[in-house]
């Protein structure tokens, strides 16, 4: 939400009335809406919350009872059929896990590596931003279509914070963990309030309130990114970005090889709580350029 809160300040007008209308088809439109009166004085306000929400809606159908865990692995690797790359919309009740991250393998002790999913997130982001710009395909009607762009929309609004979180981009593989660490899922951590993962650890870094009104402020406190940083948008990009940090900012010292227990300390923790905030940060400003550029 914080991420989607710093990109929905930087759209345009013209972009910010167009995703402002594909969120309404969003079937969880009038949950995200219901704490606020539907009348003149609070349409702002009702748009940027259901922008906020929308970005989380990939991770509300995990629980919704509607959408199932398609795949191997409890659902986190894809299917081998072509039920893994479809691009449907709303008809569609599976859950694509993995289309969450990308498992990009690197290991501190030579052990053979793996090659990720070609479904994933980098793979997703180009798909639904190439959707968000093109014209309707042949045979579509512009309702239907609306409706595909809409969850294009709110698929990207959430896959742009998680391909920024280290561990959504990477996996480590170890003389113990020989078909990779599943980006930290495997790695046990114990401290103050932690989670238990290494990967929900990162994840929960900048806090787990599901307030719209606490991410607004989380999002009003943090230091704008750079803005040369801010105007790259190429999802290879952002990947190599995240796993590079992966490997040099996550699975440092007390972070050792194996699944763990580890105990964060304090060091570690103020050190990930400073660099959960720049990539949120920096997450939001480039979405908002991105929604700049590819919506119409």
């Amino acid at each position: 939400m914080a991420v989607a809160f710093v990109a929905f300040q930087k759209l345009t007008p013209p972009v910010r009335a167009e995703v402002n209308r594909l969120i309404r088809l969003n079937p969880s439109f009038d949950a995200f809406t219901a704490d606020l009166p539907d009348d003149a004085a609070h349409q702002a306000e009702r748009e940027l919350h259901a922008f906020m929400l929308s970005a989380t809606w990939p991770d509300l159908i995990k629980r919704d009872g509607a959408h199932v865990a398609d795949g191997p692995n409890g659902g986190d690797r894809p299917p081998p059929g072509p039920e893994a790359s479809q691009n449907v919309g709303y008809s569609d009740n599976r859950m694509h896990k993995y289309w969450h991250f990308k498992d990009v393998a690197f290991s501190p002790d030579s052990t053979p590596l793996q090659d990720p999913p070609d479904v994933n997130i980098e793979e997703r982001l180009v798909l639904f931003s190439k959707f968000l710009s093109a014209p309707a395909p042949a045979g579509m009607s512009p309702a239907d279509f609306d409706r595909l762009k809409s969850y294009d929309l709110v698929w990207l609004l959430h896959l742009a914070g998680d391909v920024h979180q280290p561990l959504h981009c990477t996996s480590r593989f170890t003389s113990t963990q020989t078909s990779g660490d599943a980006g930290g899922n495997f790695v046990k951590v114990s401290c103050l309030h932690c989670p238990g993962k290494l990967h929900a650890f990162w994840d929960d870094a900048l806090g787990t309130s599901p307030d719209v009104d606490v991410a607004i402020t989380t999002a009003q406190s943090l230091s704008p990114a750079d803005p040369k940083a801010g105007s790259l948008l190429a999802p290879d990009a952002w990947v190599g970005e995240s796993f590079a940090l992966a490997k040099s900012k996550v699975y440092i010292s007390p972070v050792k090889i194996g699944a763990g227990p580890f105990t964060l300390n304090s060091s570690y923790i103020k050190k990930a709580d400073a660099l959960a905030a720049q990539r949120v940060a920096l997450a939001g400003l480039r979405l908002g350029n991105l929604l700049n550029q590819i919506v119409h």
